[in-house]
């Protein structure tokens, strides 16, 4: 059976970029927390929250909560998404973690400073 008239079709509407939440504005000018020796470019104007999908709590295209991130520059942001075939090497697993684990918690120090995370009992 045919229809009389067409479907009105209307163009799927992209998703706008990610929000810029104050957690990944405090970013701009920050140094890098996750300091991977060897790799980092200690260059303050390439530093951007970077999200651990590894650490799961996301899928698919969304990212992980911003409490689960660092300040990290391009390179090492670079190194724990896509390391090269040399960096992956034995201990690349367990370096990532450690690396991971200490620039969250130097991250989340600097944000309590700032005003970004409050925590109850803990001045700024």
């Amino acid at each position: 059976m045919k229809r009389s008239t067409p479907i009105a079709r209307t163009a799927m509407k992209r998703s706008s970029r990610p929000k810029m939440t104050p957690a990944r504005k405090a970013a701009a000018g920050e140094d890098c927390t996750l300091n991977v020796a060897g790799v980092c470019n200690y260059n303050a104007e390439t530093v951007i929250l970077a999200h651990f999908r590894w650490l799961g709590d996301c899928g698919g295209s969304m990212k992980p909560t911003d409490l689960q991130a660092a300040y990290g520059c391009s390179e090492c942001n670079r190194w724990t998404d896509s390391p090269t075939p040399a960096e992956r090497n034995a201990t690349y697993e367990s370096d990532r973690n450690f690396y991971a684990l200490r620039a969250m918690v130097r991250t989340q120090l600097r944000m309590v400073a700032k005003g970004i995370i409050q925590v109850k009992g803990v001045a700024a």
